[in-house]
């Protein structure tokens, strides 16, 4: 009688520690999940428009025009109102520099490396837009380590808000890295005249589609 008591405590001895065990491992395995980032909900909001960013360098004594562009576009703060005008105003956003695109994958790579790479701390160009009246703004770009005010026009035409800049790199004290550029593609440069120049000035033009 004695041993059937021991055999019998011993079994509910092990099947204890095994249903602990079970519970576990039960309660340690969880099911991973994915958290989907909210849409804005308000009447108009960049972060949900469609953001275009075009830009026109220069190239050549007679100013040949190379076409870009930056693929990605995240607003870090403000981007909502009832109407475009409010939505835009205050509007803080970055633009990753590693979504720049020429349609020429040895010129992205030689802009990304020899020009932003060349530059102080720009991952990233960030900046603000604030809007001075119905048809001029201010962009505030931090660039190669230093913010700089940029005057912009812009119209408003429906659902689309339209805007136009001409940036000057230098004002970002970025000559080092214009040269560097302008080294990488000494000969691509090159116009009629045999001199190889790469102009400071670039156009922007960017457009938001709500």
């Amino acid at each position: 009688m004695k041993k059937v008591l021991v055999t019998i405590f011993a079994c509910v001895l092990v099947f204890n520690l095994t249903s602990c065990k079970s519970e576990s491992e039960s309660t340690t395995k969880t099911t991973p999940t994915t958290t989907e980032p909210k849409k804005s909900t308000a009447a108009f909001s960049v972060a949900n428009a469609k953001t275009n960013i075009k830009f026109t360098a220069y190239k050549t004594t007679e100013k040949i025009g190379v076409a870009g562009s930056f693929k990605k576009i995240d607003i870090t703060h403000g981007g909502e109102g009832a109407n475009i005008k409010e939505a835009i105003n205050n509007t803080e956003f970055s633009i990753p520099v590693s979504g720049l695109i020429t349609k020429d994958s040895s010129r992205d790579y030689k802009i990304k490396k020899f020009f932003f790479g060349v530059m102080n701390n720009t991952k990233l160009l960030s900046g603000d837009l604030k809007l001075v009246d119905d048809s001029n703004g201010i962009a505030n770009i931090t660039m190669n380590g230093e913010t700089k005010a940029v005057p912009f026009t812009y119209t408003i035409h429906r659902n689309e808000f339209n805007m136009k800049a001409i940036i000057d790199i230098n004002t970002w004290n970025a000559g080092k890295a214009l040269a560097s550029l302008n080294k990488v593609c000494q000969d691509l440069h090159k116009g009629s005249d045999g001199i190889s120049k790469t102009w400071s000035e670039v156009d922007l033009n960017i457009s938001t589609t709500f």
